[in-house]
């Protein structure tokens, strides 16, 4: 039996000791030694299961997983919502992608920063406002729930099954709205997927971003590649020229030819987006161990670098570092129609629209280098973005091939690789997911397959 010891016992037996020196810790009744006891604890058979049902599953808590919960329960649905971490909000919260970026028209998008402050949101409390919309609007939130399986029957998916603390979870539901950024629900349940770039195959790559303080008032502030050649250090060299330069020297890593900072609220404090590891895959264990470990020892690599070279930077040093890596782009569904960089760039519109008016570059970091994937040269030694023009996502681009009973929502829906580096951003996947919820809810209410459903109700809703 293992006996407890505090302070008190402790110096009582002390004081009771021999001559000799001997401790006497017998002193203890059966009743104390019964209470000392630790618990036992069974493990349950692994064939145990925690059975839940609902109208509406949604798989992921990010800005689309919330906004598709939020949505269809605010329309009378029963909904459930499942997150792998123990914090709403997705790589905003979890993985410190900040600011939130993107344009959308959507006065769903609009009420919510209203509640957390905007692009510049407070990542220690915006998780909070998002559970507050959940449980306002009637939806049930399981935490450090992860799913992990497909229930089927025939081509019809009928819930997931979840890994948890407690086992194994199973839940049921008329509807799953996959909101995993990966699309994981959808590939287990059989949904044709695409990844990577046409060619190669290679995906955007993974990145830590970190929080620094110590920023002087005299410090710039550079948030993209064309800024980085506008912005002046110290004379005529550009922020772009020291960054390459220091790359090419080997002071910062080959692939980080691009150092973007974000002025944060508080005084001092600023948002870093710079490490990067290339050809790797956020779908892949040993991929994501390795990008974990490496783009954290390259934000100090980085951080060395700006104390060195950056007026302003000389005394910062890293307030926080995330939990998990950012992962910018993994499995994309077939859909019924596909998002194409045509698309975006001439602005296309659609009768059965669930987004309308996205507007983000075509934002492809550099899956085999550093700096942007396109427009390199001489004048864009770190290329720049593509530009598109506002433009709308369909309805048919969240409703996989193959399987019934699944919408998809956020960054994972059907698109191209280029298309996907425009609407993967925060703020279009939030309106993505508003937008599914709506269909799914509308579609249970009246009782149509989502491809079914009036599309004229959903944008009402929607659009108000």
């Amino acid at each position: 039996m293992t006996m407890k010891i505090n302070r008190r016992r402790l110096l009582g037996a002390l004081a009771g000791t021999t001559a000799a020196g001997v401790l006497s810790l017998n002193a203890v009744t059966a009743q104390e030694q019964a209470s000392s006891q630790a618990q036992t604890v069974t493990a349950a058979p692994p064939n145990s299961n925690l059975a839940f049902e609902t109208e509406i599953l949604v798989c992921g808590g990010g800005p689309a997983g919330f906004a598709a919960a939020v949505n269809a329960a605010r329309l009378g649905r029963k909904v459930l919502i499942l997150e792998r971490y123990g914090r709403l909000g997705g790589m905003g919260i979890n993985a410190r992608v900040w600011p939130l970026m993107g344009g959308v028209s959507s006065p769903f998008v609009k009420e919510v920063h209203a509640k957390i402050g905007g692009n510049n949101f407070d990542p220690e409390r915006a998780d909070l406002h998002y559970a507050d919309f959940l449980e306002q609007a009637g939806a049930k939130i399981l935490l450090h729930a992860w799913a992990t399986e497909a229930i089927m029957d025939g081509n019809r998916i009928v819930g997931v099954k979840a890994i948890s603390k407690e086992g194994t979870l199973t839940v049921r539901a008329n509807l799953v709205i996959d909101a995993t950024g990966d699309a994981d629900v959808a590939f287990f349940a059989g949904v044709p997927c695409d990844m990577g770039r046409e060619g190669d195959g290679l995906v955007q790559p993974m990145s830590i971003m970190f929080a620094i303080e110590g920023v002087g008032d005299n410090a710039q502030y550079s948030g993209s590649e064309q800024s980085a050649r506008a912005t002046k250090i110290g004379g005529n060299e550009t922020w772009e020229t020291v960054t390459t330069r220091a790359q090419k020297n080997g002071e910062l890593p080959e692939t980080v030819g691009v150092v973007r900072t974000y002025k944060m609220g508080r005084r001092g404090k600023a948002c870093v987006n710079a490490t990067q590891i290339n050809g790797l895959f956020g779908t892949k264990v040993e991929d994501l161990t390795k990008a974990e470990l490496e783009c954290r020892r390259q934000a100090f690599q980085v951080v060395d670098f700006m104390r060195k070279y950056l007026p302003g930077y000389e005394n910062i040093y890293v307030s926080h570092m995330p939990s998990v890596i950012g992962v910018r782009e993994t499995r994309r569904i077939r859909g019924l129609e596909q998002l194409k960089r045509e698309d975006l760039v001439t602005g296309r519109k659609w009768d059965n629209a669930i987004v309308r008016d996205a507007r983000f570059s075509l934002d492809i970091h550099n899956p085999a280098g550093g700096g942007q994937a396109e427009n390199q040269s001489h004048d864009q030694v770190q290329g720049t973005a593509g530009q598109v023009k506002p433009y709308e996502i369909p309805a048919t681009c969240v409703i996989p091939q193959k399987v019934d009973g699944l919408l998809v929502a956020g960054r994972c829906i059907s698109g191209t690789h280029e298309a996907h580096s425009s609407y993967r951003v925060q703020n279009i996947c939030m309106a993505i997911g508003a937008g599914v919820g709506v269909l799914a809810a509308t579609a249970l209410n009246d009782q149509a397959a989502p491809a079914n459903v009036d599309i004229k109700k959903v944008q009402k809703i929607l659009f108000l």
